[in-house]
């Protein structure tokens, strides 16, 4: 019927529901860490408010993508933003048989 739906990991992500998982104070210590691991500081993508591979996947045709891949958002040491396709671990066969259920149970 035309409805779609993919997976997209928005990158790192600092927002509200993050930061109550440690203390403060080691936010404050871990965040240059993780600026210089992912290539930008994480409140970045808060900031935008969308991420690379939301937008990148909104303007690809649903019929050309791979069911079986998550669409990361990432970033370079420069700052550039991309979309990195990373292979979905998950048996193929048993990913079909619960699609075939879904169809089943679609049409009750």
């Amino acid at each position: 019927q035309g409805l779609y739906s993919s997976v997209v990991c928005p990158g790192l992500v600092m927002s509200n529901m993050t930061y109550r998982i440690l203390p403060v104070f080691l936010w404050k210590l871990l965040m240059p860490i993780m600026w210089l691991v992912s290539g930008s500081p994480g409140w970045f993508w808060v900031v935008k408010s969308f991420t690379a591979s939301d937008v990148w996947l909104f303007k690809q045709k649903p019929e050309n993508l791979d069911v079986l891949v998550k669409y990361h958002s990432c970033t370079s040491g420069l700052g550039k933003s991309y979309v990195e396709p990373r292979k979905i671990d998950v048996d193929e066969e048993t990913a079909e048989k619960f699609y075939q259920k879904l169809l089943e149970l679609e049409k009750e």
